[in-house]
C-alpha cells in the first residue's frame, strides 16, 4: 500500500510539474491573487478526478477513440487561443502589491476555466488511460495510487501559486507585461501545436 502511494505520488508530480497551459495560467493568476491561482489549479484537478473516476468505472472506453480525441482537441485549441488573447489583452493591468480580495463569482469563473481547459485537453484523457493501464500492469493498489497522485497534485497546486504570489513584489510592471506576453505566446504555441497535431 505504501509502495502504491509512493508510486502514485511520483506520478502525480510528473503530471503536475511540467510547464503546460495549466501551469502557465496558474502562475499568471497567482501574480494577481493567490486564491485565483489555487482556484484554477483545483478546477484542473477536478477534471482529472472526473476523467479518472469515469475510466475506473469503465464508462469512458468510447472517449479513447481518435474521432472523440480529435474533436476534443479542436475545441481545446480554440479555448487556448481565447485564454491567450485574454492574457495578452490584460497584460498592462497593474500588479498589486497588496493581496486582492476576489469575489466568489470571479473565483468560480477561474475555477471553471481550469476545469474546461483540462476537460478539452485530449492529452488528459490519454494520460489517465495510460495511468490506469500502468497501475493495473504493476498490480498497484488503485485507491492508494490515486490517493498518492491527488496528494502530489494538491501539494503542487497550493504551493506553486503561493511561491509565485509571494515573489510578486519583486516583479516590476514592465516585467509583468513581458511575462504576460510570454505566457500568451506559450499558450498560443500549445494551441497551434495541438491543432496541427490533429490536422496532420
Amino acid at each position: 500500500m505504501l509502495a502504491s502511494f509512493g508510486e502514485g505520488f511520483l506520478l502525480g508530480l510528473g503530471a503536475a510539474i511540467p510547464l503546460g497551459p495549466i501551469n502557465i495560467l496558474i502562475m499568471n493568476n497567482a501574480l494577481k491573487s493567490y486564491k485565483a491561482g489555487v482556484a484554477l489549479g483545483f478546477g484542473a484537478m477536478s477534471a482529472d478526478i472526473l476523467y479518472l473516476s469515469l475510466i475506473l468505472a469503465g464508462l469512458m472506453s468510447f472517449m479513447n477513440s481518435p474521432v472523440f480525441l480529435n474533436m476534443t482537441g479542436v475545441f481545446g485549441s480554440f479555448f487556448l487561443l481565447y485564454l491567450a488573447y485574454g492574457i495578452y489583452k490584460n497584460r498592462a493591468k497593474k500588479v498589486e502589491i497588496h493581496t486582492q480580495t476576489l469575489p466568489i463569482k470571479n473565483l468560480w469563473g477561474i475555477y471553471v476555466q481550469g476545469l474546461v481547459l483540462t476537460l478539452l485537453n485530449p492529452y488528459t484523457i490519454v494520460f489517465w488511460f495510460s495511468i490506469a493501464g500502468y497501475a493495473a500492469n504493476k498490480n498497484l493498489n488503485t485507491g492508494f495510487t490515486i490517493l498518492g497522485m491527488m496528494s502530489a497534485i494538491t501539494l503542487w497546486t497550493t504551493l506553486m501559486p503561493y511561491a509565485v504570489h509571494r515573489s510578486k513584489h519583486r516583479i516590476s510592471q514592465k516585467v509583468s507585461n513581458t511575462l504576460s506576453i510570454f505566457s500568451a505566446l506559450i499558450l498560443l504555441g500549445f494551441a497551434v501545436s495541438l491543432f496541427v497535431h490533429i490536422a496532420f
